[in-house]
């Protein structure tokens, strides 16, 4: 089975680069622009997360497929950090202590890598299932850059966290065997075109 993972599209947030977990905000032009600038592969069956920018960008890749949504692909809740970015935390002692852990502590108020990575590969496992069981070959998720850094860093259980970390409108895609496990080169989706 092919599986595409691509990240949503620009939000006003994400151009404020502000951390945009569980804040429902839709794409802004540029995001919308951004989209119509890309190539995408083909999907047999799309699954996205509950939150406005990615089903908006899941309907402007594949405009005449349906999708699924599915809770567990939702971003991090980024507690007290939510919607704030670097500047606005600069002094923030909760902050410097999560950076300095390399962005493995718990957010303040919000989730933990681990039970967000559970999560996210929960999500994961129940769009391949639905996949399998209907007997697709390309499957496509609209997601969050946590959440796709969440699933390859479980994948490549040797990779580092960030090494997968796709831009706004950008993602991967490989091959997985029956049992999950990738059996194909990692290749950069959502390239100009």
């Amino acid at each position: 089975m092919k599986i595409i993972l691509i990240r949503h599209s620009k939000t006003y947030g994400n151009t404020l680069k502000r951390y945009i977990g569980v804040t429902d905000e839709p794409l802004c032009e540029e995001g919308i622009r951004l989209l119509k600038e890309r190539c995408y592969p083909k999907a047999d069956i799309l699954f996205t997360s509950p939150l406005k920018r990615c089903i908006m960008t899941a309907q402007i890749i594949y405009p005449d497929m349906e999708y699924e949504i599915i809770d567990d692909l939702k971003e991090c809740n980024f507690g007290e950090f939510e919607n704030k970015n670097y500047k606005e935390l600069s002094g923030n002692e909760n902050y410097q202590k999560w950076i300095d852990s390399n962005g493995m502590m718990p957010f303040p108020g919000g989730e933990a890598h681990e039970d967000f990575t559970k999560r996210c590969i929960k999500g994961y496992e129940k769009a391949i299932a639905i996949a399998q069981n209907k007997g697709f070959a390309n499957l496509a998720i609209v997601a969050h850059g946590g959440t796709i850094m969440s699933i390859m860093e479980k994948l490549l259980s040797s990779e580092d966290f960030y090494k997968y970390h796709p831009e706004n409108a950008e993602g991967f895609s490989y091959e997985i065997d029956e049992k999950g496990k990738i059996i194909s080169e990692i290749s950069p989706v959502g390239v100009k075109g």
